[in-house]
């Protein structure tokens, strides 16, 4: 997956810290400011479809698998490339990591207009 990055502006107009870079980083999944370390196989990924893509076509079939959202204890920041514990902000730079967070899924998005919200019924966002 191809990765953008931004510029700490939105639409020329400088923004608060902690919405540096809203909408400027993620992958063609997801816009978001952070990275997830995937537990299951210590690498790094802007969201698990990423995740999951890079590793169900590995030739060797013993190697592919799948991230459990649920896992992830480790996110890395995409402005300032810190590493650190499953947080809605970065505890360096303070970048809210997305508009929308979800601790129970570990799941960023800065793009709301999908209106995202958690499903206690079926235990993951929609």
């Amino acid at each position: 997956m191809e990765e953008t990055v931004g510029n700490g502006t939105h639409g020329g107009q400088p923004v608060s810290k902690e919405d540096s870079g809203k909408m400027l980083y993620g992958c063609d999944h997801y816009r978001r400011r952070c990275k997830l370390r995937a537990p299951c196989c210590n690498e790094v990924f802007t969201c698990r479809h990423c995740h999951n893509e890079a590793k169900s076509g590995l030739t060797n079939p013993k190697e592919n698998h799948e991230l459990v959202r649920h896992d992830v204890k480790q996110v890395v920041c995409a402005v300032c490339d810190t590493e650190q514990q499953v947080a809605g902000a970065c505890m360096k730079c303070g970048v809210k990591f997305g508009q929308y967070f979800c601790r129970i899924c570990i799941f960023y998005d800065d793009d709301t207009t999908r209106n995202q919200f958690h499903c206690n019924e079926c235990g993951i966002c929609r």
